[in-house]
């Protein structure tokens, strides 16, 4: 297939607001594609691309676009390929063979597409295809129902990897996405509630749960194997060997557990987030932070048990036949009530213990990968929204030669891209501004004389007051006194909070 039917069909998505018209056309030229070319195609339209990231700045793409092709003649496994080399390329040299791989593409690329490729690498293709879109359109072209699509997705890693054998296999190709030791499930997700009254309302009869402000973890055991994986689906277990040999030590043949992992004072008081990252990413000397920094877990679902599924079990007895394995001390401390009064007490008991606040469950909801539903909501102590990092502008005064103003968006999982909410650079510490000026400028996508505009990848956890209505953003909301709590490097922009929420929140001002 062409690679200018992908842009084309991708500038036919970005013109229309109707979801069904969306899907249509994605599911069109689902059907049109050859197997070889599915991964691709698919991973393309949903603003990524198969290698990932390609060592490939603004400034190589701005030299790359000195002319375009008249025609269209690339075809989408040429662009692929092409990706793919430049990827690869290694050794002294390497930045300057990979800008002259790149400009061989340019050149045989039109304008549109040359538009096209530049908003993919630099992550920036806001037309609208976003993952739950795709897989709709998968679904539609594939004549498989959208639950089932859903579920392989979170099961087998996205969209993109299950998308070949769906539309080459059908329904049999479904059967190579369910729940396997180590392969990481997504991990469910949850929506923000005003206060426990809000969330007993929404869910009647809850399981009240602590809510750490840890890392979130995935305990994967068959016999003595065990592997820990992060939120992104990283082996961690060299890190925090101590985990392992806890999950090790439990009374099941196979398991795959849900969790947080963080370090206690000698008070049994959870340390500050940050203190608890240090141990993750050490590769060297982590026999001297196993003893100076320990860490603990606090297990709150058993997705899978000697051999069998527990994911779509509810919660109820999900937790219940993990309290079996789990001794008391490492497991999250846990209320099933209907009271709003017991609610409110557990969650003072929380901060009280110097966590942030708590989770509340649907008893009879089962583990949804990967999605933010209603049955799992999070009650805060102050008002907090996980958003994205968009662009900085260079700071005055005592912070000239920093980055500093960050602008804040949510993610708009209705139109793609992300839902501007403001500017802040309150509670930037010297610390923080001299990283984040580090970490800005290589991911650097544009500048003007005040502002240097980033890929739009991290995440920052922000405080505020209230949420108002606002003529200066597209939005039409913004955050009243904004300030920066701390980077959420654990968290990808993917599971940064929606633009629907932050509607939600200020529907109840």
């Amino acid at each position: 297939m062409l690679f200018s039917q992908i842009v084309d069909t991708s500038r036919a998505i970005g013109s229309t607001t109707k979801r069904l018209e969306k899907t249509a056309l994605l599911a069109g030229l689902l059907k049109q594609l050859q197997p070889e070319e599915i991964e691709t195609a698919v991973a393309y339209l949903s603003g990524a691309t198969r290698q990932g990231r390609i060592g490939i700045g603004y400034a190589a793409l701005r030299e790359a676009r000195t002319g375009a092709a008249a025609e269209a003649t690339l075809q989408i496994l040429d662009v692929d390929r092409a990706l793919e080399q430049i990827a690869t390329v290694r050794g002294s040299g390497a930045d300057r063979t990979r800008r002259e791989l790149l400009r061989r593409l340019f050149e045989q690329a039109t304008e549109n597409e040359q538009q096209f490729l530049t908003g993919l690498l630099m992550g920036d293709i806001r037309q609208g295809a976003l993952e739950g879109l795709m897989l709709d359109a998968l679904a539609k072209a594939s004549a498989i129902s959208a639950d089932r699509i859903r579920r392989a997705a979170m099961m087998g890693g996205g969209v993109a990897a299950i998308a070949s054998k769906v539309l080459t296999q059908g329904e049999a190709g479904l059967h190579h996405f369910d729940i396997q030791l180590f392969r990481p499930v997504q991990p469910m997700l949850a929506q923000t509630a005003e206060d426990v009254n809000d969330a007993i309302h929404q869910l009647g009869q809850a399981a009240i749960e602590y809510k750490f402000d840890g890392a979130r973890v995935q305990a994967h055991k068959s016999g003595n194997d065990v592997v820990i994986y992060s939120r992104a689906h990283n082996d961690v277990s060299a890190a925090i060997p101590e985990i392992a040999a806890v999950v090790r030590a439990l009374p099941a043949r196979d398991l795959i557990l849900d969790g947080e992992v963080l370090s206690l004072d000698a008070n049994g008081r959870p340390l500050p987030f940050q203190i608890s990252m240090r141990r993750f990413g050490r590769k060297v000397n982590v026999a001297e932070l196993l003893d100076e920094l320990p860490m603990s877990p606090f297990w709150f679902d058993l997705l899978y048990l000697n051999g069998g599924s527990m994911i779509d079990e509810p919660q109820s007895r999900r937790f219940a036949e993990l309290a079996k394995l789990a001794p008391a001390p490492a497991l999250v401390p846990h209320l099933a009530t209907a009271d709003p009064t017991a609610a409110e007490g557990f969650l003072h008991q929380a901060l009280a213990s110097g966590h942030e606040g708590v989770m509340a469950k649907s008893p009879e909801s089962a583990y949804a990968a990967g999605a933010r539903g209603q049955s799992w909501l999070k009650i805060k102590q102050a008002r907090t929204l996980d958003l994205v990092v968009l662009a900085a502008e260079w700071g005055n005064g005592r912070r000239r030669g920093w980055l500093s103003n960050l602008h804040l968006g949510a993610r708009d999982t209705e139109k793609g891209g992300f839902a501007m909410l403001g500017k802040t650079f309150k509670g930037l510490t010297d610390e923080m501004l001299a990283w984040q000026t580090q970490e800005f400028l290589k991911i650097e996508i544009a500048r003007d004389a005040y502002t240097v505009y980033i890929e739009p990848k991290l995440v920052v956890e922000i405080a505020f007051n209230e949420i108002q209505a606002s003529p200066h953003y597209a939005s039409g909301l913004a955050l009243r006194f904004a300030r920066v709590k701390r980077y959420r490097t654990d968290k990808s922009a993917a599971e940064a909070d929606t633009f629907d929420t932050v509607k939600k929140l200020a529907a109840r001002e």
